[in-house]
């Protein structure tokens, strides 16, 4: 699990790039957030999210990770374990 201080940065990214994929500058991700909790969130914005996650933080999530991913909690821990260094 990350520091609290790594995972505010992260949260922090996390949210500029859900406002931008979902065009919604009021979306506010927390650990628990999911699909679930965004209307929009369809496969093909989850495509596109994952995508954007990985272009800012500098690493790659492996598929299997994509789909078993249930909310944003395990995103932060899986970018605070693996993003290139200067990237959160």
């Amino acid at each position: 699990m990350a520091s609290q201080d790594t995972e505010a940065r992260i949260t922090e990214k996390l949210n500029e790039i859900f406002r931008f994929v979902f065009d919604d500058e009021s979306i506010e991700v927390s650990r628990k957030t999911s699909a679930a909790d965004i209307e929009a969130w369809d496969s093909l914005t989850h495509i596109t999210l994952i995508s954007e996650v990985e272009d800012t933080f500098g690493m790659k999530f492996f598929m299997k990770e994509v789909v078993g991913m249930k909310n944003v909690g395990e995103m932060i821990d899986i970018i605070a374990q693996r993003a290139k260094p200067g990237r959160i």
